[in-house]
């Protein structure tokens, strides 16, 4: 027993010593003059009682109450959310410098390489120069250019596959698992040159050449990126009573070896297309090797992929959703896209810019069903003032731009209507923030646009779309930190006389 009796008692007194110590922080912290306002905090969590999924709605209830800028303690460190545009513009633009580091979870730490990917890595001399990479090289403009022939051969291999399943009339078809095979294709080709060919009736399929594991690997990173609370008390860390932390390790290997089989590939030849993200990164490490190294190359690739397929997917299916409960604005688009372009040829990237309101029901879209609520967390490096309040060093910061997006004050009275047109004005499109702001503002807008324009455009040019029954689309959203849809869009869908263009590989 006595083992036992000297592992209860240590336990004991480390607890005690973390307590006295989360609650002197607090109220050193506290004590401080002109923080945001705050909601009554519990001993020890402060307001982690909060922390629940759909985390963008609580915040919004809290903001209610206690103004567009307030703070919570998460145990011993102060968060301080943004809910006004005016206050995020200054976090983004005029402080963005002060508020350009993250902070260090541990999803950051197993998942992230240590904190050194472009996602998660702090505002220094490394970030700037994977930024540098991915902004004037990985997804540049004429690199994005050199790619077309990739997206587009997916997004007809998508919409192809859609005509054969309807073209003798309405059929019921998801469109989730088809916008996911599509859009992981498309971002694998650009990272590595090879597809992942998944099972047409089983996209978790788990086939010769990694496709299921690919995927696996992808959705489960993508279920652990949220912060934990783990990451506000470390005690809990120690036991990790939830199994977070272990799960988090394994997925993190997992990846790792993953991306390191496609280095591999790489290296030894086994690509014949030399026009790949990896091997270009190769290519720098052959110049730099002290710099390059696997790790940074695999955290690049990583960010690519995911941020490629966390954005289209949602995206798409909620955009298709809205336009099945609101028919009117379908027929819009169908008639633009008739009247612009004909019944000739079919959609091409190259249109997009001529479709106005094809572009605008994205950017509505995007305004309510963004797949960023929150933007990701900053974490300032010195005291700053906004909004007349102190946020003191070390501060996390969130800018809840889902609130902002459905505020009546910036979009009228309508705010909660699925309404295009609202886009026709001038510089509205600006007030989204949908891609973040500033110097950590995601340099893959330009990938993302170009995308979802075109599969929109084709989706609406080549088919006709119904409901399954005279009730509405159910647009409640999954929780999570994608902003899935909670249950997956099934449609009635019928193939368009100018489909037939797609299977004489006309497009």
């Amino acid at each position: 027993m006595e083992p036992f009796l000297y592992y209860s008692l240590f336990t004991i007194i480390v607890a005690f010593i973390i307590i006295i110590t989360l609650t002197k922080t607090n109220t050193s912290h506290s004590n401080k003059k002109n923080l945001p306002p705050c909601p009554p905090t519990l001993p020890i969590i402060g307001n982690l009682h909060h922390l629940k999924p759909r985390l963008h709605r609580t915040f919004h209830a809290l903001s209610q109450t206690y103004g567009h800028i307030f703070s919570l303690w998460f145990g011993s460190r102060l968060v301080v959310v943004v809910s006004c545009p005016t206050l995020a513009q200054q976090c983004l633009t005029k402080y963005d410098t002060v508020l350009a580091n993250r902070p260090r979870f541990l999803t950051g730490k197993y998942l992230f390489y240590n904190h050194t990917s472009l996602v998660f890595s702090s505002n220094n001399d490394h970030w700037r120069n994977l930024r540098r990479i991915a902004t004037m090289d990985v997804l540049s403009t004429p690199r994005l250019n050199s790619f077309f022939e990739t997206r587009r051969d997916e997004v007809t291999r998508f919409i192809r596959n859609l005509v054969a399943d309807t073209s003798m009339g309405f059929a019921r078809v998801q469109l989730r698992p088809r916008i996911t095979e599509m859009s992981l294709n498309n971002m694998m080709r650009m990272v590595s040159g090879k597809r992942n060919e998944y099972g047409k009736d089983d996209c978790n399929a788990r086939d010769d050449n990694g496709a299921g594991r690919f995927r696996e690997i992808i959705r489960e990173i993508l279920s652990l990126v949220d912060a934990n609370k783990s990451d506000f008390l470390p005690l809990l860390r120690w036991f990790d009573f939830d199994g977070f932390v272990k799960r988090l390790k394994r997925v993190g290997e997992e990846a790792d070896m993953f991306w390191q089989g496609l280095l591999e590939e790489h290296r030894n030849g086994e690509h014949g297309n030399n026009d790949t993200m990896i091997q270009h990164l190769l290519l720098l490490q052959k110049l730099q090797p002290d710099y390059y190294t696997d790790h940074i190359i695999k955290g690049l690739i990583q960010d690519m992929l995911l941020a490629g397929t966390n954005t289209t997917v949602p995206t798409m299916e909620w955009t298709l959703s809205a336009l099945l409960n609101h028919p009117e604005i379908l027929r819009k688009a169908k008639d633009e896209i008739d009247n612009h372009i004909g019944k000739d040829r079919l959609v091409d990237e190259s249109d997009i810019p001529n479709l106005p309101y094809l572009q605008n029901i994205i950017h509505e879209t995007l305004r309510l069903y963004s797949p960023s609520p929150l933007l990701l967390p900053h974490f300032s490096s010195d005291e700053v003032n906004i909004g007349g309040f102190t946020i003191p060093r070390d501060t996390i910061v969130l800018i809840n731009s889902w609130a902002m997006r459905r505020d009546p004050k910036i979009w009228g009275d309508d705010v909660e209507c699925f309404k295009p047109e609202r886009f026709e004005k001038e510089g509205e499109a600006n007030k989204l923030m949908a891609f973040g702001l500033g110097r950590r503002a995601c340099p893959g807008y330009g990938l993302a646009n170009r995308i979802m324009g075109l599969t929109l455009g084709l989706l609406v040019q080549c088919f006709e779309w119904e409901r399954l029954n005279h009730e509405e689309i159910d647009m409640r959203e999954d929780k999570g930190f994608t902003f899935a849809k909670l249950v997956p869009l099934e449609a009635m869908c019928k193939a368009r006389p100018i489909s037939k263009k797609l299977v004489k590989h006309e497009i």
